[in-house]
């Protein structure tokens, strides 16, 4: 496995992951997990608001091993 995208997010980190995905006026996230997801660097600040980064992007297409886990 490539470490660099192997990351131990909670199941509430990886939905606020797939929200930024979504329209800014479409999204509900918590900022304690835009905050956690900004700190590994999987989103950032702009001046809208929170995006998704290119690292993140490559995380959430990766996906949680935690979660092929439950799809197996």
């Amino acid at each position: 496995m490539n470490a660099e995208f192997d990351y131990d997010l909670t199941r509430d980190q990886w939905e606020a992951l797939k929200a930024l995905r979504l329209p800014t006026a479409e999204r509900r996230i918590r900022d304690r997990l835009t905050a956690s997801l900004i700190a590994l660097e999987l989103a950032a600040m702009t001046g809208d608001g929170t995006v998704i980064t290119a690292k993140g992007r490559s995380v959430l297409l990766r996906g949680s091993p935690q979660l092929w886990d439950l799809a197996a």
